[in-house]
């Protein structure tokens, strides 16, 4: 009897992830011996003052009539994607791990300049979270991000406005314990940015609403004075933060909902976490979130490397995941709410 020697075919999906790692970790490693990514710190540090920078320069441009609105949207949310991998990396204490106030002062400045999101140090603890419950009900961060949801007008909005995304899960959940708990960090975690900056954005849907509505019916206001000033502070505001962040918002929250799978995938199991998104008509998204589609597998992977050393590890990470049968571009998971499926075993390799 020819005897019977195991092959990758054979492998379960926990060697299977470890091959991955191995692999991603070792391109990673040969990555970093150049001296000039050596200087983690420094290179974080020096991406938050250019795309800081960045935005005053684009909002001044605007404010003086330089650049027209739109480029000012377009230029601000790509400044506000790097700045949220930033955060992404400080979640995982990669820059100044034992330094807390520069540390904690990156934190206070990506935030600021991302009010759209979560308070970054409530964050932390959901985020972690995340990847030991990803794919499960107790993944709140996915939850919010509208994962698991049908796809529908309900969930197209709730990839871009945080407070109606919570507002859903305080409506489906299945007990006053669960909505209480819901509510609870929401209320810790959106004061004081994350309230004011969708306030701000009501208010500037509100004013223009009705001053539209107020032309339509013959009854045009006048709006000068302090309303003027009013009016044009929140137009400010919203074409120099909140418009931007609410693209890069939506950019990220379309695609991280969708590469990640729920509701029927074994807990901790990598090979069932994630999917790669490349797909050529996504770029326009992926252009306001850093390529995540293409990137964030790689973190579940491997989670202790920073943002720009997984985009330059892509092309080896991807061949090694693809041979392992981690899927790419997977669009059935628009029509089965982010379900796995039962198509793990039998997937062949390539």
């Amino acid at each position: 009897m020819q005897a019977h020697f195991p092959t990758q075919h054979d492998w379960t999906d926990r060697q299977r992830s470890e091959h991955i790692r191995r692999h991603i970790q070792a391109s990673c490693i040969r990555m970093r011996d150049h001296p000039w990514l050596r200087h983690q710190d420094a290179i974080g540090a020096t991406i938050l003052i250019l795309s800081l920078s960045g935005m005053f320069i684009t909002g001044a441009l605007y404010l003086h009539g330089h650049l027209p609105w739109w480029a000012c949207v377009i230029l601000n949310a790509i400044f506000c994607s790097f700045m949220h991998e930033l955060e992404h990396d400080l979640i995982h204490r990669l820059y100044f791990r034992r330094r807390k106030l520069p540390h904690n002062l990156m934190l206070a400045l990506v935030w600021l300049a991302r009010p759209s999101t979560i308070n970054p140090w409530l964050r932390r603890p959901h985020h972690l979270a995340h990847h030991r419950l990803s794919g499960t009900r107790a993944d709140l961060e996915e939850r919010t991000l509208s994962n698991g949801h049908p796809w529908g007008v309900i969930r197209l909005i709730m990839t871009a406005d945080l407070m109606i995304a919570a507002s859903v899960l305080v409506a489906e959940a299945e007990s006053w314990r669960e909505k209480r708990h819901i509510l609870k960090t929401g209320i810790s975690t959106y004061v004081p940015l994350t309230i004011l900056h969708w306030a701000t954005w009501y208010l500037f849907l509100g004013l223009h609403l009705f001053h539209a509505v107020s032309a339509w019916i013959g009854h045009p206001i006048d709006a000068s004075g302090s309303l003027q000033t009013i009016v044009g502070a929140v137009d400010a505001i919203v074409v120099i933060v909140v418009a931007p962040n609410i693209l890069r918002t939506f950019s990220l929250h379309f695609i991280s909902s969708n590469l990640h799978y729920y509701g029927d995938i074994e807990q901790g199991n990598l090979m069932q976490q994630t999917q790669v998104m490349t797909s050529p008509w996504l770029w326009p998204l992926q252009l306001f979130c850093v390529n995540f589609g293409g990137t964030h597998a790689i973190h579940h992977f491997v989670v202790n490397e920073p943002f720009y050393i997984r985009q330059m590890s892509t092309r080896a990470a991807h061949q090694v995941m693809r041979s392992m049968g981690v899927r790419f571009n997977d669009f059935g998971t628009f029509r089965r709410a982010n379900r796995f499926t039962t198509r793990r075993r039998d997937q062949p390799l390539s």
